[in-house]
């Protein structure tokens, strides 16, 4: 239902960006300017592409997080920790309303933990060996709730639509530039130049640029709800220890892959300009932000 109503909604965002430019008569000054290009038809394929793009990544997330870092899913548990993971994770799902996560523990001697999956009742939780071997037992389960809290919270389905919405209109946007440079300063009649392909190449990094730092936004701003969802499930006080453990070992390297560092709980901590690109608040903001609900 999350996906549907959010889909709705970027469908509607398209159609209303569309009667915009039809008002504003976007396509007839274009066309004025010798610029035969079809912003309906251009928006559509953008939508298509940015879209498919996104959701196949969504859909593959628990398998390449598996891949990538080596996690090992607890199915018939070991030893006594992994049984007290299973049933940490249990009692915390159903408090959090939904389904059983898969629950798995990957090598890494940094302190950190992700979450992923399509779905709220299809997820994979999972923490590092080093996380397991120094945290307490409380600052754990904050850690997990943290983690329930994300899944829950559909974190992982809104954040790879908005990266969808984001890659449309990246795309549309370049084109527009590269066809219209093209047309107008390059005089080409037909087809496209080369001057239509490296504008649009430097244009869509611009862009890019620019719109991840919405994405980024979006990101930080979704750790302060999953921080919250943990601090309700676990404790604030247990969240806050957590948290504070995770700056102890901030100087430790994080070797989570690329694409999961959003999903990790102790990425961030960058300072000026470069805290616009960064996926998480630093922990200092964290930490202060459950102080004062």
């Amino acid at each position: 239902m999350r996906i549907l109503l959010f889909l709705a909604t970027n469908i509607a965002v398209l159609v209303l960006v569309s009667i915009v430019f039809n008002l504003l008569g976007l396509q007839g000054i274009l066309s004025a300017n010798g610029v035969d290009l079809n912003l309906s038809s251009l928006l559509v394929f953008c939508a298509l592409f940015g879209f498919f793009g996104s959701f196949v990544s969504l859909l593959l997330s628990k398998f390449m997080a598996k891949r990538g870092t080596g996690t090992y899913i607890i199915e018939t548990p070991r030893n006594r920790e992994e049984q007290w993971l299973l049933d940490t994770v249990k009692s915390l799902s159903e408090e959090a309303g939904i389904g059983m996560p898969e629950v798995g523990v990957f090598p890494s001697d940094a302190a950190n933990a992700f979450a992923t999956g399509w779905n709220r009742n299809d997820a994979l939780v999972a923490v590092s060996t080093g996380l397991m071997r120094r945290f307490e037992e409380r600052e754990v389960r904050a850690v997990l709730a943290h983690e329930i809290g994300h899944v829950a919270n559909g974190d992982m389905i809104t954040l790879t639509l908005i990266q969808g919405v984001v890659n449309t209109f990246v795309m549309f946007f370049a084109r527009i530039i590269g066809h219209t440079v093209d047309r107008v300063v390059f005089k080409t009649e037909r087809g496209y130049g080369f001057g239509y392909y490296i504008v649009t190449i430097i244009a869509e990094i611009i862009l890019g640029i620019l719109a991840s730092m919405i994405v980024m936004w979006f990101s930080r701003h979704r750790e302060y709800r999953a921080d919250a969802a943990g601090a309700q499930l676990a404790g604030s006080g247990n969240m806050i220890a957590a948290l504070q453990r995770l700056k102890v070992e901030q100087g430790l390297p994080d070797d989570l892959p690329g694409e999961l560092t959003a999903f990790g709980i102790r990425a961030g901590g960058r300072s000026g300009l470069a805290a616009l690109f960064s996926s998480h608040p630093s922990l200092d903001d964290r930490i202060l932000a459950l102080g004062n609900p």
